[in-house]
């Protein structure tokens, strides 16, 4: 595995040993996409920006930014947000 960081090698072999998802070990969001219509995101930090075309999520590493149209905020939550419109683009920076 070259390029992978050395802390990284070691939560999935962690996660593989305990037989839990990655995601947990490694702190990494968890987004389940239905369709263009609704995007679930688990383990996020909190809201950055909110507007009917574009919306910005904290992640433990960076960013996720969701455009598209008539986006709705439908349920925001420690762990999970719901966000359901007309999702055009899903990024990660």
């Amino acid at each position: 595995m070259t390029g992978v960081p050395k802390g990284v090698r070691l939560g999935r072999r962690l996660a593989e040993l305990l037989e839990i998802p990655q995601d947990i070990v490694l702190d990494l969001p968890r987004l389940t996409l239905v369709g263009n219509l609704q995007l679930v995101l688990e383990n996020h930090r909190g809201i950055i920006e909110y507007a009917p075309e574009k919306l910005r999520l904290a992640l433990g590493q960076g960013e996720l930014t969701i455009t598209g149209i008539d986006l709705v905020l439908v349920s925001l939550s420690a762990e999970e947000a719901v966000i359901e419109g007309h999702i055009a683009k899903v990024e990660f920076s």
